[in-house]
């Protein structure tokens, strides 16, 4: 009998072409197991490797915060994959192919690098395969195998917050029933879930407990009259502490503001604050409230921050500009794209408000509604968060006066604005007024700006 092919259940084998005279089993015995190979006609489905490509930006690594599908799901080209974060924007990635996911290569929140195997995709081997892709040929699993991984694989819709909090606590979300919306898990689920399994939410506070003292009777025994009373010694116990020191890797936003923050510390930064009288525009915002409304849009304080920002950049372009490694060049920016720190879950982001200079606050207003969303949602895009020349912090949201602010890098100036304090003042004619008094803190690159221009331009 002449065979070529051979074929089995549990693996597929090849023996080279050869002549042998009746079934001999042994024959077997030299084939290879699971070979890696590229493109080849078979009869059953191929497995495609499925990576990671270049985002962009020069990233290299980012953290898997969600998957949208998992182990055994069919998917079709353009199909949402899984949701990566780098250390400046979130990415959706999208299928490649039509088939079924047979291997998911990371877990949530582990960090997967460019060009490495993301997913394992099984696919109609009649379609062909694309040159640069692996296919892999795999053993079936057994049913007791894939129900696992079915199980390791399960989708589970949580907040980066809550997350953490299961991590921080060694819980396993496939293990927490989700109250939210579609079974998504909340913050009450993680706690509840902790507070079976332990009896309590948080460990003991490291204080010392303090005894309550015994009464007068039980206190001390009655002392001979020829001897003096002892003073009594206070009663302590060990402190008692179930915490326990962790370490994590730094990703995402984290990162990015590594690297900023080092680079920004190369910059000789200089401050200047002043006070602001904002009466006036208390009352012009509450005025303009309702047909901010009408629009549909949230008018904040920072929309007019921000116009004011721009309109003082025209008449002092140097503080909307850039300068190279070397400090021998100065590229004025002609767009106004002023940042706006954000305080989120996923740390702190700045993404920006495009040409400004040609915006009205209420444009200002609507796009700013729409990075604060995004924001919120941690589904900000790399376009969002690059292309900033100017920046300002409302520390006040918080409760700061003032704050000595760190320029983002290529920027050259950025700004910090504190809370609106009702404060008495003096008017021209020497009277007590009540005002709307808002601080402001300034940090500029002292290479090539002065405070005399930082002054005029904050007035």
């Amino acid at each position: 009998v002449c065979i070529h092919r051979v074929r089995l259940c549990s693996s597929i084998r090849f023996i080279k072409s050869k002549y042998v005279c009746g079934f001999d089993k042994s024959a077997l015995k030299f084939s290879h197991q699971q070979r890696l190979f590229r493109t080849s006609a078979v009869s059953c489905g191929q497995i495609v490797q499925f990576k990671l490509s270049d985002i962009g930006e020069g990233i290299t690594e980012v953290t898997v915060k969600e998957w949208y599908i998992k182990e055994g799901d069919s998917v079709s080209q353009f199909d949402n994959i899984c949701e990566v974060q780098s250390d400046k924007a979130s990415v959706t990635i999208t299928s490649r192919y039509d088939g079924i996911i047979r291997k998911l290569h990371y877990n949530l929140d582990e960090i997967a690098y460019v060009g490495k195997p993301l997913v394992d995709i099984e696919i109609d081997a009649s379609k062909g395969v694309a040159p640069e892709e692996d296919v892999v040929e795999t053993p079936p699993m057994s049913h007791e195998e894939h129900t696992h991984q079915e199980i390791k694989g399960h989708k589970t819709l949580a907040t980066p917050a809550v997350r953490r909090l299961a991590m921080e606590n060694n819980i396993k979300l496939s293990e927490v029933v989700g109250t939210g919306k579609e079974n998504r898990i909340l913050k009450e689920d993680i706690l509840n879930y902790l507070a079976k399994q332990t009896g309590a939410i948080l460990p003991p506070s490291p204080k010392a407990e303090i005894i309550p003292p015994l009464p007068k009777s039980e206190t001390m025994p009655a002392a001979p009259k020829d001897k003096a009373c002892k003073i009594p010694v206070p009663v302590s116990r060990p402190i008692v502490f179930s915490g326990k020191d962790k370490t994590e890797p730094v990703t995402g936003f984290q990162k990015a503001m590594v690297k900023t923050m080092s680079a920004a510390l190369k910059i000789p930064h200089f401050g200047y604050c002043d006070e602001i009288d904002l009466t006036q525009l208390v009352q012009l915002r509450e005025e303009l409230k309702s047909l901010a409304q009408i629009r549909g849009v949230k008018l904040s304080f920072m929309p007019f921050f921000i116009k004011a920002v721009s309109l003082g950049l025209l008449q002092y372009p140097i503080l909307n500009a850039s300068l190279d490694e070397s400090c021998q060049n100065i590229t004025y920016k002609a767009s106004h794209n002023i940042g706006v720190a954000m305080d989120t879950e996923q740390g702190l982001i700045v993404p920006n408000v495009k040409n400004v200079q040609v915006c009205s606050v209420f444009e200002i207003a609507s796009e700013l509604n729409r990075l604060q969303s995004l924001g919120s949602a941690g589904q900000l895009g790399t376009s969002d968060l690059t292309g900033g020349t100017f920046t300002l912090s409302n520390i006040g949201t918080i409760g700061g006066t003032y704050a000595k602010a760190v320029i983002l890098p290529p920027e050259v100036a950025i700004g910090a604005l504190g809370k609106i304090q009702v404060l008495p003042r003096f008017n021209g004619k020497g009277e007590v007024f009540k005002a709307q008094i808002m601080n402001v803190s300034w940090s500029a690159d002292h290479r090539i700006i002065d405070g005399a221009t930082m002054a005029r331009f904050s007035n």
